[in-house]
């Protein structure tokens, strides 16, 4: 049972001394929590199988959750829901030793924690947009006109190849 401070720190000894192709899951359920010193993710669930290989314990992980991010359109908060996995090799030694450099610790705890938070920020969008149909902000008042139209048209443009729109 991870600990509450350290919750994706997992003690992997006994997998170790097991023989080569057995695998234990570890599940993961929050109800939120915060991943580094800013990242908060709610409804938080997951499972990471834990296999034993010649050389070392091989990590398969699913997760997914939610988490609040402001639309780049219209400026407002919204709920987005991401579903990341990954795949690591945590070596024994450094001649197994893959790209990742992940080598098992002598105490047989491996912390998980920098390793979730990394590829959940890679599943949160660049650009947020809270619905695909978002008509963002009017650049006149600033008015959100997913609420309201306030009126406002956008000018002509003097451009002397505005004419060439024209001919399309």
């Amino acid at each position: 049972m991870p600990s509450p401070k350290k919750p994706f720190r997992l003690n992997v000894g006994f997998i170790i001394h097991e023989e080569i192709g057995r695998h234990h899951d570890f599940p993961f359920e929050f109800d939120k929590i915060i991943l580094g010193d800013d990242f908060e993710l709610r409804n938080f669930e997951g499972i990471v199988n834990i296999g034993r290989t010649p050389q070392g314990l091989v990590l398969q992980a699913d997760f997914s959750a939610v988490t609040t991010l402001d639309c780049v359109r219209c400026l407002t908060t919204f709920d987005c829901g991401l579903k990341w996995s990954f795949t690591e090799l945590y070596a024994f030694d450094k001649r197994s030793e893959t790209e990742s450099e992940l080598i098992l610790p002598e105490d047989a705890h491996i912390e998980l924690g920098e390793l979730v938070r990394e590829f959940a920020l890679l599943e949160v969008p660049i650009s947020p947009i809270c619905k695909p149909d978002c008509q963002g902000l009017c650049i006149e008042c600033g008015q959100n006109l997913n609420e309201k139209d306030c009126g406002h048209r956008p000018e002509e443009n003097d451009s002397p190849f505005a004419k060439l729109k024209d001919l399309l």
